[in-house]
């Protein structure tokens, strides 16, 4: 019972997802085809996209405060928290529903990671997300091959 009164806010925005898009920016290179690939799993998960063609990467990273070590290929932003590269979609849910948390990354490309796709093989990955007061959590682990 316990887990699922934790899940609870979740669960809830997942109904509201349902019922209307969850605004959220994706800031990307021109050149990324991941990063578009992953766009499209957001959009699959009820998701409105805002599209955003940078060529400064590293100033969109540094801006909103990611740390270097967790960096990635694309930066979003959603409710003024950032989503740092190949990050399920139902883990930035569980981002939104945790007030202490100013944002959530998959360091890297894991392939088998949303937009990372590349037949069965699957790669190990963690979802960090990332306090106000700069303390990093394992959000959600998944498995690899």
């Amino acid at each position: 019972m316990r887990r699922l009164l934790l899940l609870l806010p979740v669960l809830l925005a997942g109904f509201a997802q349902a019922a209307e898009p969850i605004a959220i920016d994706v800031y990307r290179d021109p050149n990324c085809g991941c990063c578009e690939a992953w766009i499209d799993h957001l959009e699959d998960n009820g998701f409105s996209v805002s599209d955003h063609v940078v060529n400064d990467m590293t100033s969109v990273k540094m801006e909103h405060g990611i740390p270097h070590r967790l960096g990635s290929c694309h930066t979003a932003v959603i409710d003024g928290k950032f989503v740092e590269g190949h990050v399920p979609a139902a883990d930035i849910l569980k981002l939104r529903a945790q007030p202490d948390l100013i944002g959530a990354a998959v360091p890297g490309m894991p392939i088998g990671s949303p937009g990372m796709e590349m037949g069965e093989r699957k790669d190990a990955f963690k979802v960090i997300g990332v306090s106000k007061a700069g303390e990093e959590r394992v959000l959600s682990e998944y498995p690899g091959d």
